[in-house]
């Protein structure tokens, strides 16, 4: 795609708005994200916290890139787009066994940019033939980069490709795939390529970061802790991705031991699965802690680690999260905003079943403390708490779980 140079007057506009560009709102950037993201041939990246974050990494890069290119040479060819975030997304998207046809989802933020795009050319002149010009040469300056890009990824995902299936990694991940498709490999042949026992009981974990500073040293530290939470010596740890570990230990895991531990890796999220036996077990304990992993990333959750027996009940109550909201302002009213001692007590009452000395011993309060607590904190709640238990307490654990009190 070639065009012709722009006039000096339309060369002067696109670096106007190019300037303005680098300083895009938050809004704009949220709008692209969210062409990039939806559609259900696109869930399969937007369900995965990881993903979902190199997308949008990759958003802003591409964003300013091209905007910088302008800045410098206003209408002139921009250069495919090969910084870190566009390498490091290829990586991901090997690992996850995708291919470049979902780079296609670029194609989608694009529009969205050239929709932002016409409205600053529209704010920058009033001309009719000023406008058409900046418009022609800018659309197809954008076109051009990211067709460019794109192609340019593509070449990258090769290379990951190639590299990917040379190392002993390849040969785990390939297995573990298999086993969690269902696929009928021998368990004899998956125990040799994995050097993992499928017998007995398992519990998966996938440990991950979505901050891009994270050391890729401590994701792997941040693994070992569910061998040591188990007492396996042996775990199973492949590498899901450039930020994504998925680890299989045998036993169940003390969950206190691995949030002390992760508390040494600030970036690194550890979402826990269930435990089961067998290559069932090790199958359905994986797709349990993925569970974990999505209801962490949707809610936002500021919780570093996360098992499957802390919030099943609440992954499935937030599958929806503005079905979510409405049920927690719905059955907390005023307590969902109230302070924390206040919560805490209502909390505490219902895990004591209701048992108030019992409850105040395990908070290190007066029992007229806490009887002085739990009355203030019913007059928040829409209607008086021995006539919804189960609700309010449910409607708690979302609430602490998507970083509440």
């Amino acid at each position: 795609m070639s065009w012709e140079p722009p006039s000096p007057r339309v060369r002067e506009l696109i670096r106007q708005g190019a300037e303005f560009s680098v300083r895009a709102p938050e809004e704009w950037l949220e709008q692209i994200d969210e062409a990039t993201l939806s559609g259900s041939h696109r869930k399969e990246i937007a369900d995965d916290p990881v993903l979902a974050s190199a997308t949008r990494r990759a958003n802003r890069s591409n964003l300013l890139f091209w905007a910088a290119a302008n800045v410098q040479a206003p209408g002139e060819r921009v250069a495919a787009n090969v910084s870190e975030p566009q390498v490091l997304i290829a990586r991901d998207l090997v690992r996850r066994g995708l291919d470049h046809s979902v780079l296609d989802s670029y194609r989608s933020g694009q529009m969205a940019a050239l929709r932002l795009w016409t409205d600053i050319c529209l704010g920058l002149t009033a001309d009719r033939e000023e406008l058409r010009e900046l418009l022609d040469i800018s659309s197809r300056s954008i076109s051009a980069f990211v067709e460019d890009t794109i192609a340019a990824t593509a070449e990258q995902i090769a290379r990951e490709r190639e590299e990917l299936t040379r190392g002993s990694n390849a040969e785990r991940l390939e297995t573990a795939t298999l086993l969690l498709d269902g696929a009928p490999i021998t368990r004899a042949r998956a125990e040799q390529r994995l050097g993992y026992r499928l017998t007995g009981e398992h519990t998966a974990a996938v440990v991950w970061s979505d901050t891009p500073e994270t050391g890729l040293g401590a994701l792997d530290r941040a693994a070992e802790l569910l061998a040591g939470a188990t007492g396996d010596p042996r775990p199973l740890t492949v590498q899901a991705g450039v930020a994504t570990r998925w680890v299989w230990a045998h036993g169940r895991p003390d969950p206190e031991p691995l949030r002390a531990g992760a508390d040494a890796y600030p970036g690194v999220r550890v979402a826990v699965g269930s435990t089961g036996a067998g290559v069932d077990g090790f199958r359905r304990s994986h797709l349990d802690a993925l569970t974990v992993q999505r209801m962490l990333a949707r809610l936002d959750s500021p919780h570093q680690v996360a098992t499957h027996d802390e919030v099943e009940l609440v992954a499935l109550l937030t599958a929806d999260p503005e079905a979510a909201d409405r049920f927690v302002r719905r059955v907390l009213g005023g307590l969902a905003l109230a302070e924390t001692e206040l919560v805490d007590a209502v909390r505490m009452f219902i895990a004591c079943q209701c048992n108030a000395s019992h409850a105040a011993d395990r908070l290190w309060i007066h029992r007229n403390t806490l009887l002085r607590r739990l009355s203030r904190a019913e007059a928040l709640l829409p209607r008086p708490l021995g006539e919804g238990v189960p609700e309010v307490a449910a409607a708690l654990a979302v609430l602490r779980w998507r970083g509440g009190a």
